[in-house]
């Protein structure tokens, strides 16, 4: 009997004590069956507390760096079509719907179409935050969305260039600019600005640069006010346009009436094709000196 009842204690965590057969467990029980039992309570709830810390993390999202620089180029352009947000991630277009649909399981972003073309995606307010961006977490403006195609295939166009890659340039966005502009602030803004860090070699150390993107005509003396306040003394080295064959007469109309000085410090080169829906990236910029002046 006593075999008996030993193994009923291990196996059904009751007492060992001093009990007859009929005892089980209200003996003077010395703490065998006790200890087990307080060892298998207390793995359970660990077991417990590890399969709800599993389930908590079944659906967060590991972000690599490509994920935090997709998610930054998204919150700095208002938005990305599908097309260049792949070029700009340098993965083929048909892996890039897995790769934002993890950002919106982590609920960083959103998606959509918004007519013809490619999908769209931005970010949501929890990406704003991820990010530390803190933009207004909106979609991109139907009305805007050729204009912000537009700059984003210029930046990612130019960063594909031997000049900014030996110049180490980096990319500071119209929000951005926006960010820091004050309530007060009057005068135009630039759709983005080239910082070239002070290095060594580079024939645009510590230059700051203004692009403008020029997709439609504006009226002659709005290009001319515009013109002379980014080529201002102290404020950009460099302003470079890339327009659209609609807008580019007047804006190198306008340059040709600069006097030579102001000349030097200003490049109209035509959009890449890539601005208006076309064809794959290619490795250089405008197809020869990128920054010089218009000739």
């Amino acid at each position: 009997m006593a075999g008996q009842l030993t193994h009923t204690s291990t196996g059904a965590s009751t007492g060992t004590g001093t009990s007859t057969g009929a005892s089980t467990g209200t003996g003077t029980s010395t703490g065998t069956g006790t200890s087990t039992g307080a060892r298998a309570d207390t793995g359970a709830r660990a077991d417990t507390g590890a399969r709800a810390a599993r389930r908590a993390d079944a659906h967060a999202v590991r972000l690599s760096q490509r994920d935090i620089d997709g998610l930054l180029l998204c919150g700095e352009h208002y938005g990305a079509p599908y097309d260049l947000l792949a070029g700009a991630l340098r993965v083929s277009p048909e892996r890039l719907p897995a790769i934002v649909a993890r950002w919106r399981r982590a609920g960083y972003a959103a998606t959509g179409r918004f007519g013809p073309g490619p999908a769209w995606c931005w970010l949501t307010r929890d990406g704003m935050a991820a990010t530390g961006l803190g933009f207004p977490a909106t979609r991109p403006a139907l009305a805007r969305l050729a204009h912000i195609r537009a700059v984003l295939a210029v930046r990612i166009w130019l960063a594909n260039g031997q000049a900014w890659h030996d110049g180490r340039a980096w990319w500071h966005s119209e929000r951005r600019l926006r960010a820091v502009r004050s309530p007060y602030g009057t005068g135009h803004v630039a759709d983005a600005e080239i910082h070239w860090p002070s290095i060594e070699h580079s024939p645009y150390a510590g230059q700051v640069w203004a692009i403008e993107v020029e997709l439609t005509p504006k009226p002659a003396a709005r290009t001319a006010a515009i013109v002379n306040e980014l080529l201002s003394p102290m404020r950009y080295a460099m302003v470079v346009y890339l327009t659209a064959p609609a807008a580019r007469t007047v804006v190198t109309r306008t340059v040709a009436g600069l006097p030579a000085q102001d000349r030097a410090r200003l490049a109209v080169r035509d959009l890449p094709a890539t601005a208006f829906g076309r064809e794959p990236f290619g490795r250089e910029p405008f197809g020869r000196e990128p920054f010089g002046p218009t000739p």
